[in-house]
């Protein structure tokens, strides 16, 4: 994969590079995916609702648009947490009508949770996106809509597309492929409740990916009524019926802790995360098993802390079905001294950007040693020097070169900024986070 073209006002983020253990606590923004799940079911629900500790960030941001451009109210009320207010919904009304449009940007589940709630509505909604957007899987959710017979003005399977609503879906049974995306499940589920028949979603094709994700919406939906049914594998049923008003607080994103606790093996430091989650259906979870096999020591504390202990020595391990993790985990074992082969995680081609083609070109141009395989990676050790390391626009890969700046020294990340897309503060966090490191070598 070659880079992406550069021009003199391309933004180079020079990653620190501590010369010691770190030695940090470090909180993080909410959960995007919980967050934006909650934000639907909320304009769904049968009274307001209130979202506390949301993650605010463009993804998230890009949600709350839509849902107001569909009917919902959506407001900042004060709350506790550290990373801005909590949000107040009022659900989009009975008997929403008018030709609308919605942006949404580079947000997965935007563009794949929507369109079904638009459907619900009386009125033409007009979704298209960021350039690269419009080259995201979204042919299951089109066809899938269709299969409902709801009516979708496309040209390609793709965005930009247009849900024609007539103020009700029928639901029933319905086939779909979701070997591309967990989200094309998670989007008719988390709406199926609302159709008037319910819901009976079948999967056909290659295993589903993330289904971790799916395990999240299938676990909110019970937590605010809806009555799911998932004991067949790839038979999901959802009776119909209302979805119940709450108010929830939304754990700490733990996908997005994985470059903070990743910092612990890169400088062979400590890193203590605190309000990590007894029980939880976020993939984040893994990273207690996923570090261990990577060489680090991991704890969960009595006080909920989770702590992370770098040994010295990265070791490469044998990892299947990290999904959103993986860019973090192989900056890891870029840093490795041993090999790694990361398996089922070929869907990582249709995220932001190819993250497999992405990853390989960018540790391959820091003088790493990575190739593509059908459903992966592998990764051997070599020595790195610093460089340019390209984000493509994508969240993941700009905080995989920070994680790689620890350990090796001239490592410069193309638009730090685009982290934003799910946590704005991540320049400043690394920043304090590095800023704790002891230069003599000790813990």
């Amino acid at each position: 994969m070659s880079a992406p073209s550069t021009t003199p006002s391309t933004q180079f983020w020079p990653a620190p590079h501590p010369g010691g253990p770190v030695n940090a606590t470090v909180e993080v923004p909410g959960s995007k995916s919980l967050t934006n799940r909650y934000l639907i079911l909320a304009g769904l629900a049968d009274g307001p609702c209130r979202l506390r500790s949301p993650l605010h960030s463009r993804d998230s941001a890009l949600m709350v648009r839509a849902l107001r451009s569909l009917g919902a109210v959506i407001e900042e009320i004060d709350g506790e947490g550290p990373f801005g207010a909590d949000l107040q919904i009022t659900p989009i009304p009975a008997g929403a009508s008018g030709d609308t449009t919605v942006d949404c940007g580079l947000a997965g589940t935007v563009m794949r949770f929507v369109p079904p709630v638009a459907a619900l509505r009386t009125g033409t909604t007009a979704f298209d996106g960021d350039e690269h957007a419009r080259r995201r899987p979204m042919g299951a959710v089109i066809n899938a809509l269709r299969g409902l017979g709801v009516e979708v003005h496309d040209d390609d399977g793709a965005l930009p597309f247009a849900v024609a609503g007539y103020g009700e879906v029928k639901g029933g049974r319905l086939v779909i492929d979701a070997s591309a995306s967990s989200q094309f499940v998670s989007a008719l589920l988390l709406v199926g409740a609302r159709f008037t028949e319910g819901l009976h979603l079948e999967h056909v094709g290659k295993p589903v990916p993330s289904l971790d994700h799916i395990a999240m919406t299938v676990q909110v939906l019970r937590e605010v009524g809806v009555v799911v049914d998932d004991s067949v594998p790839n038979h999901w049923r959802i009776e119909p019926g209302t979805v119940n008003a709450f108010d929830v607080r939304i754990e700490p994103d733990l996908s997005n802790a994985g470059p903070f606790l990743a910092a612990a093996l890169a400088t062979g430091g400590t890193v203590r995360m605190p309000h990590w989650p007894a029980t939880t259906t976020q993939v984040g979870e893994k990273w207690r098993t996923i570090l261990p096999q990577l060489g680090a020591d991991v704890v969960l504390t009595e006080d909920s802390t989770l702590v992370v202990r770098g040994t010295g020595r990265i070791t490469g391990a044998e990892l299947a079905d990290t999904s959103e993790l993986a860019p973090t985990v192989a900056a890891i074992c870029a840093l490795a001294q041993t090999p790694s082969v990361l398996t089922g995680i070929a869907h990582l081609r249709g995220h932001e950007t190819d993250r497999l083609a992405a990853l390989v070109a960018e540790i391959c141009r820091l003088g790493g040693d990575a190739e593509e395989t059908v459903d992966g990676l592998i990764i051997r050790p070599a020595e790195l020097h610093g460089g340019p390391f390209h984000s493509y626009e994508d969240h993941r890969m700009a905080t995989a070169g920070a994680i790689i700046g620890l350990a090796v020294p001239g490592v410069e990340v193309e638009n730090i900024a685009t982290t934003a897309k799910t946590m704005p503060q991540f320049p400043e966090l690394w920043e304090a986070l590095t800023a704790t490191a002891d230069s003599s070598g000790t813990r």
